[in-house]
């Protein structure tokens, strides 16, 4: 996965105000998740507030990353999604992710189904 080198830096410095480092509490904790869990790209699980998708976007952007996963299943994703679409990323088919949560019929970590979302080309 891509490291975003500002996130790093506030695991790395035990950060106790993401806010006062500019930094997107949202896309931070999906950094931080999707790192643990060994996906390659970073994956929400969680809600995503509408009115964080433009600073999550910017985000990524200015770090070169051009693709995510969504694994969340709260009742406002469609919204969500067309938000995203406004701010230059589409949905591009399903893909499976691992779980932060281990399968307890397999012992390993859960695989999941999650939406791909990649930047529209320029």
């Amino acid at each position: 996965m891509k490291k975003i080198e500002l996130f790093e830096r506030a695991i790395a410095e035990q950060a106790g105000s993401l806010k006062d480092l500019g930094i997107n509490p949202t896309l931070f904790w999906a950094y931080r998740n999707s790192m643990e869990a060994g996906n390659e790209e970073i994956n929400f699980e969680d809600v995503i507030w509408d009115y964080d998708i433009e600073e999550i976007v910017k985000t990524l952007k200015e770090n070169g990353i051009s693709g995510f996963t969504i694994s969340s299943t709260f009742s406002s994703l469609i919204p969500t999604l067309a938000e995203f679409a406004k701010h230059g990323f589409q949905m591009a088919g399903l893909t499976e992710i691992r779980a932060r949560y281990t399968d307890w019929q397999t012992g390993k970590a859960a695989v999941i189904p999650a939406i791909r979302m990649k930047a529209e080309e320029a």
